[in-house]
C-alpha cells in the first residue's frame, strides 16, 4: 500500500572531499536520463516523460541541496571552495537543460496532445510552467546567443557566491574587544554575559564585541557609550566594501559585473531590463504598477514618518540633553522613549518569552488552526549540537511532514533567518510519496551560563515568519514537484503565509499560548499586552519606508541599468533617500555592498515583494480579525487553499478563494497605523 516516506540526510557522512565526486555521478546519471528521454521515439506522456524528470529534480534536492546548505550554516574555506567548484558543473548542467530544445519539443508535443486535456489541473501547470521557463532559459536563443547566455548564468553563480562569502567573511573578520566594563554601561546582563562567552571563545577575557546581530544589536540599541555605538554602527555600514577594515571583502566590483550581466541577459532573451525580465514569473503585471504601488506607499508614510523622526528627537532633546540624533543614536533612543511612553522594551518582554515554551505555544497554535500535531524526535544526524529536528503528524497519526530547527547565532553561519527545501512532497512512480522536510534557520541570542535562552518580541516574530515559509512548504498536497509547497509560487506571493503568521504575535489568544514568565511562570500580563499592541506602531512608517528605499533602490536599479553608464550604487540610494528617507546615514555607509537578499539571494529586482504580500497576509490575517483569532474552521480554508495548493494555482485566484474578494491595502495600512487617507 503506498505511504508517505521521510528522508532525512545523512550530514555525519557528508564532507568537502566527496563533494565534487557525488556530484560527478549525480551529472552523470542524469545527463543519461536526458538523453533517452531527448531521443525517444514513442509519444510523450506524465509518465514516460514528465515523471523521470521528476525523479532527476528529486535526485538534485538530494544530493545538492544539503551541499549549499551546510556552505551557509557550517562555514569553512575547505567546503567553500569544494561547493564553488561542484557550482560551476550545477550551473553548466542546468544553462544545458534549460536549453535544449529536443526536451523543449517534447513538452510542446505533450501540451498539444488529447492527453494534456485529460491531465490534472497540477500537471497542467507543471507542463505550461516548464514550457515558460524553457523560454526564459534560452531555448529559442540562435547558438552563439545560447553559448554567451550559458557563461553568463556561469558567471552570475560564481559571483553571487563570492558576494555571500564576502559578507560573511567581513562580518567575522571584525570584532572588538573590551575590557573595561564602564564602556559597556548600559547593556542588560543577559547581553554582557553573551559577550563576555564571546571572548570566552577566542580563550580571552573580558567581552568581545562582534557584528553578529545578536551582539550588534545589543550594543546598538542598550549601550550608553555613544562612541562605542558609533564605532560599532561604522564596523557594520560599511562591511564588504572598500570603506571597511578588511577591504579585501569589497563587493563594489562584483556589483557592478552583476548589474552588467544582468541586464545582458535579460536583453538576450527580448527584454527590455532585468525588472522587466523579473516580473514575467511574478504576480504584477508591469514594472510601473511597482513603482506606483512603492511610491504610493511612501507618500502615504512620509508625513507620519517625519513626525516621528520628531518626536524621537524632541524626546532625546529633553530627556537624554542631546544634540541632533546620529544615525548610530536612532536605536539607542527609540528604545528608551518606547519605555518612556508604553512603560515596555525587548529586555522587559524577553522572560516571557523561553525559548522551549514559545515553541510549544507556537506548535500548539499551529494544532489549532490546521488540525496537525508536532513532535520533536531524538537521536537524529544534524550537522551541529544546537539542532533539533521534528515531525508534522495529520489527525490520523500520520507522520506528513518534517523539519530541523537551528535557532543560534554562531561563527562560521551566514546571518539572518531563513527556510529552505530538504525535500519536496513528490509522488514517487512507485505510489510512494516523499514527505516534505524544510530547514527552519535563524541567528537568535544563544543561551548563556547554561540558562535557558529567551526570545526578544522582535525574535518571536522572526521565527513565526520563517514557520510560516515552512508550513507552506511542508503542509501542501501536491505532489509534484515543481509545484509542491513554494515551488512555483510567485516570487511576489511566497511571503504571505510568513508574514500572516507574525500577526499572531500580537494577539491576546496566541499570545497567551506562546508566553510565560521563565522565573514565574505566569503569562504576559494586561498591561504589559496594552503596551505591546500600543507600540506596534511606533515608528511604524519610519520602519515602512527603510524597507521602500530598500525596494526602490533593488528595481530602479534593475529597471533603470544603462550600459553605456552604469549605475554608481551609492548615488542611487542616495537618490532614493531623497526621495522616501527621512534617516540618512553617513557618506561612509555601504549598505548596498551586503545586501544579500538581491545580490546573492532570490529578490534581485523582487524585493519590493516583502510589501506586495504583505498586503495579502494582512488582509488575509483579518478574516481571523473577525471570525476568532484561533478558529479552526478559518485555520482549515487558509490550509486547504494558500497552504495546500503550492504553486499549481494563481495566488489571487487562492486569495478570491479564501477571502471571497480581491485584496485591500486598508488592513495593511491599519496594521502599519498609517492612516489610509493618507496622500
Amino acid at each position: 500500500m503506498p505511504h508517505l516516506v521521510l528522508k532525512q540526510p545523512n550530514f555525519s557522512e557528508m564532507s568537502f572531499d566527496k563533494i565534487e565526486s557525488d556530484i560527478d555521478q549525480l551529472l552523470i546519471s542524469s545527463r543519461k536520463t536526458l538523453a533517452e528521454l531527448s531521443n525517444a521515439s514513442e509519444a510523450p506522456t506524465w509518465e514516460n516523460f514528465v515523471a523521470p524528470l521528476e525523479q532527476i529534480d528529486h535526485d538534485f534536492e538530494a544530493t545538492w541541496g544539503p551541499v549549499g546548505h551546510l556552505d551557509a550554516v557550517c562555514y569553512s574555506d575547505e567546503w567553500h571552495q569544494a561547493y564553488e567548484t561542484v557550482l560551476a558543473k550545477i550551473t553548466q548542467y542546468y544553462s544545458e537543460l534549460g536549453q535544449n530544445k529536443a526536451l523543449f519539443t517534447r513538452f510542446e508535443a505533450l501540451a498539444a496532445s488529447d492527453e494534456y486535456h485529460h491531465l490534472t489541473l497540477a500537471q497542467k501547470k507543471v507542463i505550461d510552467n516548464s514550457l515558460r521557463d524553457f523560454r526564459l532559459a534560452g531555448v529559442d536563443l540562435n547558438e552563439q546567443d545560447q553559448n554567451r547566455f550559458k557563461s553568463i548564468l556561469q558567471r552570475l553563480s560564481q559571483l553571487s557566491s563570492q558576494f555571500s562569502s564576502h559578507v560573511l567573511k567581513a562580518t567575522q573578520a571584525w570584532s572588538l574587544h573590551i575590557t573595561d566594563e564602564s564602556q559597556l554601561v548600559g547593556l542588560p546582563e543577559s547581553a554582557k554575559n553573551l559577550l563576555a562567552q564571546y571572548a570566552q571563545l577566542k580563550e580571552a577575557t573580558g567581552w568581545r564585541i562582534t557584528l553578529d546581530f545578536p551582539s550588534y544589536h545589543a550594543v546598538m540599541t542598550y549601550a550608553d557609550d555613544a562612541s562605542l555605538r558609533e564605532k560599532v554602527y561604522k564596523a557594520y555600514a560599511t562591511r564588504a566594501s572598500d570603506q571597511s577594515d578588511y577591504p579585501a571583502f569589497d563587493n563594489t566590483d562584483l556589483i557592478q559585473e552583476i548589474g552588467e550581466l544582468r541586464y545582458e541577459k535579460a536583453k538576450i532573451l527580448g527584454f527590455s531590463s532585468y525588472a522587466d525580465y523579473s516580473i514575467a514569473t511574478k504576480m504584477v503585471n508591469s514594472t510601473e504598477q511597482v513603482l506606483q504601488f512603492l511610491r504610493d506607499l511612501a507618500q502615504r508614510a512620509k508625513p507620519q514618518a517625519r513626525q516621528e523622526l520628531a518626536e524621537l528627537q524632541t524626546f532625546a532633546t529633553q530627556y537624554l540633553g542631546m544634540g541632533e540624533l546620529n544615525p548610530w543614536d536612532i536605536g539607542y533612543v527609540s528604545e528608551k522613549f518606547k519605555e518612556q511612553r508604553f512603560a515596555l522594551s525587548q529586555e522587559i518582554l524577553k522572560p516571557y518569552f523561553p525559548v522551549e515554551h514559545t515553541l510549544l505555544g507556537m506548535f500548539s497554535l499551529v494544532t489549532r488552526l490546521f488540525n496537525v500535531h508536532i513532535e520533536q524526535q531524538q537521536d537524529v544526524d544534524v550537522w551541529h549540537s544546537d539542532v533539533r529536528f521534528y515531525v508534522i503528524k495529520n489527525s490520523a497519526g500520520q507522520v506528513i511532514a518534517g523539519f530541523y530547527l537551528d535557532l543560534y547565532a554562531r561563527e562560521n553561519k551566514r546571518g539572518g533567518a531563513w527556510m529552505d527545501v530538504v525535500h519536496s512532497r513528490w509522488r514517487q512512480s512507485s505510489g510512494d510519496t516523499i514527505a516534505p522536510i524544510a530547514y527552519l534557520v535563524c541567528n537568535f541570542t544563544p543561551p548563556v551560563a547554561g540558562q535557558q535562552a529567551c526570545l526578544t518580541h522582535n525574535e518571536v516574530t522572526t521565527l513565526f515568519h520563517e514557520f510560516g515559509h515552512g508550513l507552506h512548504h511542508m503542509l501542501t498536497e501536491m505532489e509534484h514537484i515543481n509545484i509542491s509547497g513554494i515551488s512555483g509560487v510567485p516570487w511576489d506571493a511566497v511571503e504571505l503565509p510568513s508574514q500572516f503568521m507574525e500577526n499572531f504575535c500580537w494577539e491576546r489568544e496566541s499570545l497567551d499560548l506562546i508566553s510565560r514568565h521563565i522565573d514565574t511562570n505566569q503569562p504576559l500580563p494586561d498591561e504589559l499586552l496594552t503596551a505591546l499592541k500600543k507600540s506596534r506602531h511606533f515608528q511604524s512608517a519610519m520602519m515602512l519606508l527603510r524597507q521602500l528605499e530598500f525596494s526602490l533602490f533593488d528595481f530602479i536599479l534593475h529597471l533603470d541599468y544603462d550600459p553605456s553608464k552604469p549605475n554608481n550604487v551609492i548615488e542611487l540610494i542616495q537618490r532614493i533617500r531623497d526621495e522616501v528617507a527621512v534617516i540618512h546615514p553617513p557618506s561612509y555607509h555601504r549598505f548596498p555592498q551586503s545586501f544579500s537578499h538581491i545580490f546573492a539571494g532570490g529578490y534581485a529586482a523582487g524585493y519590493f515583494s516583502y510589501k506586495w504580500a504583505e498586503v495579502l497576509s494582512a488582509d488575509a490575517f483579518s478574516l481571523f480579525e473577525e471570525s476568532g483569532i484561533l478558529n479552526t474552521e478559518t485555520g482549515l480554508k487558509f490550509k486547504n487553499t494558500i497552504l495546500a495548493a503550492g504553486g499549481s494555482i494563481d495566488p489571487m485566484s487562492l486569495f478570491k478563494a479564501f477571502r471571497g474578494r480581491l485584496p485591500t491595502i486598508d488592513a495593511l495600512l491599519r496594521h502599519s497605523g498609517i492612516n489610509s487617507s493618507a496622500a
